[in-house]
């Protein structure tokens, strides 16, 4: 074996944890304040969720409003093309 493999081996080979590591964990564990002991995060992330469906409905009507603003325009196309080729109809007949 080269030394990088000796090297990863005992860079990586199983070690005992420092005495005390369990009740540092724990310590750490109990200060630091679960989520269900913070309403405010709790308000905050409801908040933010209303905020956020409010925002996607106002967006999906918006582009609702675009889609039937095209269907209307494309609709007066039509029409006028219709009733230009009515008005030459008639012009052709009338003389």
């Amino acid at each position: 074996m080269d030394w990088l493999e000796e090297e990863l081996r005992s860079a990586l080979s199983r070690q005992e944890p420092a005495a005390g590591f369990g009740a540092r964990v724990s310590a750490a564990a109990r200060r630091r304040p679960s989520l269900r002991s913070l309403p405010a995060r709790r308000w905050l992330a409801l908040a933010a969720s209303i905020v956020v469906l409010l925002g996607a409905g106002e967006g999906y009507r918006w582009h609702r409003g675009v889609e039937a603003k095209q269907q209307v325009l494309q609709a007066v196309r039509i029409a006028a093309v219709k009733l230009n080729r009515i008005q030459t109809h008639v012009r052709e007949v009338s003389q």
